[in-house]
């Protein structure tokens, strides 16, 4: 239970030494509040900005586009007009005859091949055994037309000459 008349009492006790340290208090206290107050009302101004922004920009970026206007009749756009430029200004590129054909290497050859699929015939599994007869090599099934020939030698798969 507070008693008022005691916390007066031993307050006046207190400052009763002083009058004008207790003004002085008096008014360091009324300084700090009106400054919280002050701080306080700053704070809310500051956040009352910010909202404001916030709602400015978002109307503003939710408006549609302006329409061009058009000031004495002209667009202002600028118009480009375009035209195919004369033969004299193209590069263009023409074949060499081959006796002023310059190249790199010292000679080239040409080999032509043709779609003639009659001139090859395909073998069996005796024939490609035979043609590897020299050297012992397997035949292995992989799976439904698939098959590998196996050389016993490691050497033997880079080729051998035939005689």
């Amino acid at each position: 239970m507070r008693l008022p008349a005691d916390h007066e009492r031993l307050l006046a006790e207190v400052l009763s030494d002083d009058a004008g340290f207790r003004e002085a208090l008096l008014a360091e206290t009324v300084r700090l509040a009106r400054r919280r107050r002050r701080f306080r009302r700053g704070r809310l101004a500051t956040v009352a900005l910010a909202a404001l922004l916030c709602l400015a920009a978002f109307i503003w970026h939710s408006l549609p586009p302006r329409a061009v206007t058009r000031e004495m009749g002209v667009d202002r756009c600028a118009i480009v007009r375009t035209q195919p430029l004369p033969s004299s200004a193209l590069v263009s590129t023409q074949p060499q005859p081959s006796k002023r054909l310059i190249a790199s290497i010292a000679t080239a050859k040409v080999i032509e091949t043709t779609a003639d699929s009659g001139r090859f015939q395909e073998i069996g599994d005796d024939a490609l055994l035979a043609l590897a007869a020299p050297k012992p090599a397997v035949l292995v099934r992989l799976g439904p037309g698939r098959e590998e020939l196996v050389f016993a030698n490691s050497d033997d798969k880079k080729g051998f000459p035939l005689d």
